[in-house]
Protein backbone atom coordinates (compact mmCIF):
# COMPACT_ATOMS: atom_id res chain seq x y z
CA UNK A 1 0.00 0.00 0.00
CA UNK A 2 1.23 3.47 -0.80
CA UNK A 3 2.02 5.97 1.95
CA UNK A 4 0.28 9.32 2.37
CA UNK A 5 1.79 12.78 2.83
CA UNK A 6 0.95 16.46 2.40
CA UNK A 7 2.90 19.49 1.19
CA UNK A 8 3.84 21.74 4.09
CA UNK A 9 2.73 25.01 2.52
CA UNK A 10 -0.55 23.58 1.25
CA UNK A 11 -1.48 23.61 4.95
CA UNK A 12 0.48 26.43 6.58
CA UNK A 13 3.81 28.21 6.88
CA UNK A 14 3.82 27.09 10.53
CA UNK A 15 5.26 23.59 10.99
CA UNK A 16 3.19 23.06 14.16
CA UNK A 17 -0.03 23.62 12.21
CA UNK A 18 1.15 21.25 9.48
CA UNK A 19 1.99 18.55 12.02
CA UNK A 20 -1.43 18.88 13.68
CA UNK A 21 -3.13 18.16 10.35
CA UNK A 22 -0.75 15.26 9.72
CA UNK A 23 -1.58 13.85 13.16
CA UNK A 24 -5.34 14.32 12.72
CA UNK A 25 -5.28 12.30 9.49
CA UNK A 26 -2.60 9.82 10.53
CA UNK A 27 -0.44 10.63 7.52
CA UNK A 28 2.94 9.02 7.02
CA UNK A 29 5.02 12.02 6.02
CA UNK A 30 5.40 15.55 4.76
CA UNK A 31 6.77 17.06 1.58
CA UNK A 32 8.75 20.22 2.28
CA UNK A 33 8.28 23.19 0.00
CA UNK A 34 8.07 26.52 1.81
CA UNK A 35 8.02 26.95 5.61
CA UNK A 36 8.30 30.09 7.71
CA UNK A 37 8.12 32.08 4.45
CA UNK A 38 11.31 30.48 3.16
CA UNK A 39 11.62 28.33 0.01
CA UNK A 40 13.29 24.93 0.49
CA UNK A 41 16.70 26.08 -0.74
CA UNK A 42 16.73 28.69 2.05
CA UNK A 43 15.74 26.24 4.79
CA UNK A 44 19.27 24.90 5.27
CA UNK A 45 19.73 27.42 8.08
CA UNK A 46 16.55 26.07 9.68
CA UNK A 47 17.71 22.43 9.81
CA UNK A 48 18.04 22.38 13.64
CA UNK A 49 14.54 23.89 13.97
CA UNK A 50 13.13 21.36 11.51
CA UNK A 51 14.79 18.43 13.26
CA UNK A 52 13.47 19.58 16.62
CA UNK A 53 9.95 19.98 15.22
CA UNK A 54 9.98 16.53 13.64
CA UNK A 55 11.66 14.76 16.56
CA UNK A 56 9.63 11.87 17.97
CA UNK A 57 6.90 12.23 15.32
CA UNK A 58 7.97 9.15 13.36
CA UNK A 59 7.25 11.06 10.16
CA UNK A 60 9.18 10.71 6.94
CA UNK A 61 10.20 13.70 4.84
CA UNK A 62 9.23 12.03 1.58
CA UNK A 63 10.50 14.68 -0.84
CA UNK A 64 12.00 18.14 -1.01
CA UNK A 65 9.72 20.02 -3.42
CA UNK A 66 12.44 22.17 -4.91
CA UNK A 67 11.86 24.63 -7.79
CA UNK A 68 14.97 23.20 -9.48
CA UNK A 69 14.97 23.94 -13.24
CA UNK A 70 11.85 26.07 -13.17
CA UNK A 71 13.96 28.57 -15.04
CA UNK A 72 14.81 29.81 -18.53
CA UNK A 73 16.72 27.22 -20.54
CA UNK A 74 18.42 30.04 -22.48
CA UNK A 75 19.78 31.82 -19.39
CA UNK A 76 23.20 30.61 -18.26
CA UNK A 77 22.91 32.67 -15.07
CA UNK A 78 19.62 31.02 -14.14
CA UNK A 79 21.06 27.60 -14.99
CA UNK A 80 23.94 28.12 -12.57
CA UNK A 81 21.58 29.52 -9.93
CA UNK A 82 19.38 26.43 -10.18
CA UNK A 83 22.31 24.05 -9.88
CA UNK A 84 23.04 25.84 -6.61
CA UNK A 85 19.37 25.46 -5.60
CA UNK A 86 19.69 21.72 -6.27
CA UNK A 87 22.82 21.47 -4.13
CA UNK A 88 21.22 23.35 -1.23
CA UNK A 89 18.06 21.25 -1.40
CA UNK A 90 20.20 18.11 -1.35
CA UNK A 91 21.91 19.38 1.80
CA UNK A 92 18.48 19.90 3.38
CA UNK A 93 17.32 16.46 2.27
CA UNK A 94 20.40 14.70 3.62
CA UNK A 95 19.97 16.33 7.03
CA UNK A 96 16.38 15.07 7.15
CA UNK A 97 17.03 11.53 5.82
CA UNK A 98 15.19 12.27 2.58
CA UNK A 99 16.38 10.80 -0.72
CA UNK A 100 14.10 12.49 -3.30
CA UNK A 101 14.46 16.00 -4.73
CA UNK A 102 11.68 17.18 -7.03
CA UNK A 103 12.78 18.90 -10.24
CA UNK A 104 11.44 20.24 -13.54
CA UNK A 105 12.38 20.65 -17.20
CA UNK A 106 12.59 24.46 -17.66
CA UNK A 107 9.82 26.96 -18.44
CA UNK A 108 7.96 26.02 -21.59
CA UNK A 109 8.91 27.72 -24.84
CA UNK A 110 7.41 27.04 -28.25
CA UNK A 111 6.23 23.45 -28.48
CA UNK A 112 8.14 22.50 -25.36
CA UNK A 113 10.19 19.30 -25.36
CA UNK A 114 9.55 18.78 -29.07
CA UNK A 115 11.64 21.87 -29.83
CA UNK A 116 14.23 21.52 -27.05
CA UNK A 117 14.65 17.77 -26.54
CA UNK A 118 18.43 17.43 -26.91
CA UNK A 119 19.14 20.68 -25.08
CA UNK A 120 17.11 19.53 -22.07
CA UNK A 121 19.00 16.22 -22.06
CA UNK A 122 22.31 18.08 -22.25
CA UNK A 123 21.33 20.40 -19.40
CA UNK A 124 20.74 17.37 -17.16
CA UNK A 125 24.33 16.13 -17.45
CA UNK A 126 25.48 18.16 -14.44
CA UNK A 127 22.46 17.37 -12.21
CA UNK A 128 23.00 13.68 -12.96
CA UNK A 129 26.63 13.96 -11.78
CA UNK A 130 25.51 15.78 -8.63
CA UNK A 131 22.86 13.15 -7.89
CA UNK A 132 25.45 10.38 -8.30
CA UNK A 133 27.94 12.09 -6.00
CA UNK A 134 25.35 12.74 -3.31
CA UNK A 135 23.37 9.49 -3.54
CA UNK A 136 20.17 11.39 -4.28
CA UNK A 137 17.23 10.69 -6.59
CA UNK A 138 15.87 13.52 -8.72
CA UNK A 139 12.14 13.09 -9.25
CA UNK A 140 11.23 15.01 -12.41
CA UNK A 141 7.67 16.31 -12.31
CA UNK A 142 5.48 16.67 -15.38
CA UNK A 143 4.05 20.20 -15.42
CA UNK A 144 2.34 22.01 -18.28
CA UNK A 145 4.13 25.31 -17.59
CA UNK A 146 7.41 23.50 -18.28
CA UNK A 147 8.78 21.73 -21.34
CA UNK A 148 7.34 18.35 -20.28
CA UNK A 149 3.72 18.31 -19.17
CA UNK A 150 2.49 14.73 -19.51
CA UNK A 151 3.30 11.25 -18.32
CA UNK A 152 3.91 9.99 -21.86
CA UNK A 153 6.47 12.65 -22.72
CA UNK A 154 8.18 12.38 -19.33
CA UNK A 155 8.49 8.62 -19.80
CA UNK A 156 10.15 9.14 -23.19
CA UNK A 157 12.51 11.70 -21.66
CA UNK A 158 13.52 9.37 -18.83
CA UNK A 159 14.09 6.54 -21.31
CA UNK A 160 16.39 8.83 -23.29
CA UNK A 161 18.20 10.08 -20.19
CA UNK A 162 18.52 6.51 -18.93
CA UNK A 163 19.95 7.08 -15.47
CA UNK A 164 18.94 5.30 -12.24
CA UNK A 165 19.19 8.50 -10.18
CA UNK A 166 16.60 10.37 -12.26
CA UNK A 167 13.02 9.14 -12.01
CA UNK A 168 9.47 10.51 -12.16
CA UNK A 169 7.30 12.49 -9.81
CA UNK A 170 3.95 11.67 -11.40
CA UNK A 171 1.28 14.39 -11.25
CA UNK A 172 -1.96 13.28 -12.95
CA UNK A 173 -3.64 16.69 -12.65
CA UNK A 174 -0.75 18.53 -14.30
CA UNK A 175 -1.09 16.45 -17.44
CA UNK A 176 -4.63 17.68 -18.21
CA UNK A 177 -3.34 21.25 -18.44
CA UNK A 178 -0.96 20.41 -21.30
CA UNK A 179 -2.44 21.94 -24.46
CA UNK A 180 0.24 20.46 -26.73
CA UNK A 181 0.09 16.75 -25.85
CA UNK A 182 -3.32 15.33 -24.99
CA UNK A 183 -3.48 12.42 -22.60
CA UNK A 184 -5.89 10.87 -20.14
CA UNK A 185 -3.98 10.93 -16.84
CA UNK A 186 -5.39 7.54 -15.92
CA UNK A 187 -4.91 5.08 -17.45
CA UNK A 188 -2.88 6.50 -20.35
CA UNK A 189 -0.40 8.75 -18.55
CA UNK A 190 0.00 6.44 -15.58
CA UNK A 191 0.70 3.35 -17.68
CA UNK A 192 3.45 5.23 -19.52
CA UNK A 193 5.14 6.66 -16.43
CA UNK A 194 4.61 3.71 -14.06
CA UNK A 195 8.03 2.06 -14.64
CA UNK A 196 9.79 5.31 -13.70
CA UNK A 197 7.74 6.46 -10.69
CA UNK A 198 9.50 7.32 -7.46
CA UNK A 199 6.84 9.70 -6.09
CA UNK A 200 3.35 11.01 -6.86
CA UNK A 201 1.45 14.26 -6.32
CA UNK A 202 -2.27 14.49 -5.70
CA UNK A 203 -4.44 17.40 -6.80
CA UNK A 204 -7.52 17.72 -8.98
CA UNK A 205 -8.71 19.90 -11.84
CA UNK A 206 -12.10 20.57 -13.38
CA UNK A 207 -13.70 22.94 -15.85
CA UNK A 208 -14.99 26.29 -14.62
CA UNK A 209 -18.69 26.28 -15.60
CA UNK A 210 -18.53 29.98 -16.50
CA UNK A 211 -15.34 30.07 -18.55
CA UNK A 212 -14.79 26.45 -19.53
CA UNK A 213 -11.17 26.77 -18.41
CA UNK A 214 -9.48 24.22 -16.19
CA UNK A 215 -9.21 25.24 -12.54
CA UNK A 216 -8.13 23.58 -9.30
CA UNK A 217 -10.96 21.80 -7.47
CA UNK A 218 -11.23 19.61 -4.36
CA UNK A 219 -9.97 16.04 -4.73
CA UNK A 220 -12.62 13.90 -6.41
CA UNK A 221 -14.54 16.81 -7.94
CA UNK A 222 -12.47 17.03 -11.12
CA UNK A 223 -11.86 15.19 -14.37
CA UNK A 224 -9.20 12.73 -13.17
CA UNK A 225 -10.21 9.12 -12.53
CA UNK A 226 -8.67 8.90 -9.08
CA UNK A 227 -10.66 5.81 -8.16
CA UNK A 228 -9.04 4.01 -11.07
CA UNK A 229 -5.65 5.55 -10.29
CA UNK A 230 -5.69 4.45 -6.64
CA UNK A 231 -6.91 0.96 -7.52
CA UNK A 232 -4.01 0.70 -9.96
CA UNK A 233 -1.46 1.92 -7.41
CA UNK A 234 -2.66 -0.69 -4.93
CA UNK A 235 -2.89 -3.45 -7.54
CA UNK A 236 0.56 -2.65 -8.91
CA UNK A 237 2.10 -2.76 -5.44
CA UNK A 238 3.28 0.86 -5.40
CA UNK A 239 4.77 1.44 -1.94
CA UNK A 240 6.06 4.99 -2.38
CA UNK A 241 4.36 8.20 -1.28
CA UNK A 242 1.34 10.00 -2.65
CA UNK A 243 1.59 13.61 -1.50
CA UNK A 244 -1.39 15.98 -1.38
CA UNK A 245 -0.58 19.20 -3.24
CA UNK A 246 -4.01 20.77 -2.72
CA UNK A 247 -3.79 23.90 -4.94
CA UNK A 248 -7.55 24.43 -4.58
CA UNK A 249 -8.60 27.27 -2.30
CA UNK A 250 -12.05 28.75 -1.53
CA UNK A 251 -10.66 31.86 -3.26
CA UNK A 252 -8.72 30.70 -6.30
CA UNK A 253 -4.96 31.13 -6.41
CA UNK A 254 -3.52 33.24 -9.22
CA UNK A 255 -1.58 31.63 -12.08
CA UNK A 256 1.60 33.19 -10.67
CA UNK A 257 0.93 31.58 -7.26
CA UNK A 258 0.27 28.21 -8.89
CA UNK A 259 3.38 28.34 -11.11
CA UNK A 260 5.62 29.66 -8.31
CA UNK A 261 4.00 28.42 -5.09
CA UNK A 262 5.15 29.29 -1.59
CA UNK A 263 4.90 31.83 1.20
CA UNK A 264 2.12 33.11 3.44
CA UNK A 265 -0.20 34.38 0.71
CA UNK A 266 -0.06 31.01 -1.02
CA UNK A 267 -0.83 29.22 2.25
CA UNK A 268 -3.88 31.36 3.12
CA UNK A 269 -6.91 29.07 3.65
CA UNK A 270 -4.60 26.14 2.96
CA UNK A 271 -5.43 24.24 6.12
CA UNK A 272 -9.17 24.39 5.44
CA UNK A 273 -8.73 23.43 1.78
CA UNK A 274 -6.35 20.58 2.58
CA UNK A 275 -8.68 19.17 5.24
CA UNK A 276 -11.50 19.15 2.67
CA UNK A 277 -9.24 17.34 0.19
CA UNK A 278 -7.99 14.87 2.79
CA UNK A 279 -11.58 14.04 3.75
CA UNK A 280 -12.42 13.47 0.09
CA UNK A 281 -9.28 11.40 -0.50
CA UNK A 282 -10.03 9.12 2.44
CA UNK A 283 -13.64 8.66 1.27
CA UNK A 284 -12.40 7.56 -2.16
CA UNK A 285 -10.03 5.06 -0.55
CA UNK A 286 -12.87 3.70 1.59
CA UNK A 287 -15.04 3.30 -1.51
CA UNK A 288 -12.48 1.34 -3.49
CA UNK A 289 -11.75 -0.94 -0.53
CA UNK A 290 -15.45 -1.72 0.00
Amino acid sequence: MFKKAVFTDEVSQDLKVVLKVVEDYNLDGIEIRSLWDKPPQDLVDEIPRLKEGLRDTGLKVCSIASPFFKCDIDSEDEYKEHLDILRRCIKLAQALDCTVIRGFTFWRKGRGAEDYWQRILDKFEEPVKISEQEGMTIGIENEASTMIGTGKVLAEFLKALDHPNVKATWDPANSVYDEHVKEEPYPEGYEAIKPFMVHMHLKDAGKDPKTGELVSVPIGDGVIDYRGQFRALIGDGYEGFVSLETHWRPKALSKEEVDKPGGSKFSESGEYASRVCLDNWFKILEEIRA
